[in-house]
């Protein structure tokens, strides 16, 4: 086998080509209301604060099943953390080998048991009244497919930097939401609760380790109706090693959000598609530039910030971007 050819089975098995099979549960099964499934990989240091969370809400085995799903971590003893806080009634699984995110996150999905599945990452908070909220937000709209709630970005101690904007006011189904999921991503995990037959009607995760999360929830939003609520009840922590990983270093995370936001497309009318993308590519050439901001800034890596600049400038030759572009190599050439 040629090298390339390796390297091609690796990814394949890693990251799904198509989206996987999430199989229907046997009909005798027990249900709970929610599965709280927590994929982790090398982030004890913030797996306390998750498990806590999510247990100040967990009414019973019969209501909750909350169970860590662990990528085969070396930075810790996971179990014994889970032991520790669930205190028994959070479940424990861990691969035989590290087997990649979105292989970690399809295990997740093929052992979730509850109606309405939430994917809280290990380092990501829920905060008080989360699941009573999101479950009626669920009841009072039973047509929707998916439901997410307004989130905080937190920093590595918990504490908030900023809040996600707010689709709307009041809960509800935002108008002209495929169109505007289109536009960004809007979304993220520790926000977002999927009913598992939606799952099992459309798959789980494929295609790309970065920028997954969006294809999905705009493949559920071509299909289903999406309720909201605009209370802060979830938290997406915001820390500096994930920046500083080689996928940022390389701007290997932009060539991920170009193939989304190719996919994507298929999901509009062939009338929306180029404002769609002009939106996409403008919006995220700026973020490669706060990206490339931030590698020079805190880490002084001048090879990963030119990396992203160049993408930026791949992605949107917006006047703004060759502006930024020009004071971030001012202030390489400078070292300042």
């Amino acid at each position: 086998m040629q090298p390339g050819s390796r390297y091609s089975a690796l990814r394949q098995s890693r990251i799904p080509e198509a989206p996987p099979i999430v199989p229907p549960l046997d009909p005798g099964i027990h249900r709970p209301v929610w599965s709280v499934m927590i994929p982790v990989f090398n982030c004890a240091s913030y797996l306390r604060e998750t498990l806590e969370g999510v247990m100040a809400q967990y009414a019973g085995e019969e209501y909750m099943q909350i169970e860590v799903v662990d990528d085969a971590s070396t930075d810790a003893d996971v179990a014994a953390i889970v032991l520790e806080v669930g205190k028994g009634s959070v479940k424990y699984f861990r691969q035989r080998e590290n087997v990649g995110s979105l292989r970690n996150f399809q295990t997740c999905l093929e052992r979730a048991r509850g109606r309405f599945v939430h994917l809280l990452h290990g380092d990501d908070v829920v905060y008080e009244g989360f699941y009573s909220t999101m479950e009626k937000l669920f009841r009072s709209y039973p047509s929707v497919g998916a439901a997410f709630c307004r989130f905080a970005y937190i920093d590595e101690k918990g504490e908030v930097l900023d809040c996600q904007e707010a689709e709307m006011q009041e809960e509800g189904i935002p108008h002209n939401w495929l169109a505007r999921l289109c536009e960004r991503q809007r979304i993220q995990y520790a926000a977002m609760v999927v009913k598992r037959d939606v799952y099992e009607d459309l798959g789980g995760f494929f295609g790309v380790e970065y920028g997954e999360d969006w294809e999905m929830w705009v493949r559920i939003a071509a299909k289903y109706p999406t309720g909201y609520t605009p209370r802060v009840l979830a938290g997406y922590r915001r820390h500096f090693s994930s920046i500083s990983g080689q996928a940022f270093r390389s701007a290997r995370n932009m060539d991920c959000l170009a193939w989304v936001m190719n996919r994507i497309q298929g999901y509009l009318p062939a009338s929306e598609r180029a404002t769609a993308m002009k939106i996409s590519r403008t919006f995220y050439a700026h973020y490669a530039m706060r990206v490339a901001g931030t590698l020079w800034k805190k880490f002084k890596d001048r090879r990963g910030a030119m990396a992203q600049a160049l993408a930026a400038w791949n992605m949107s030759r917006d006047a703004g971007i060759l502006y930024k572009i020009f004071k971030l190599y001012t202030r390489i050439t400078l070292n300042i």
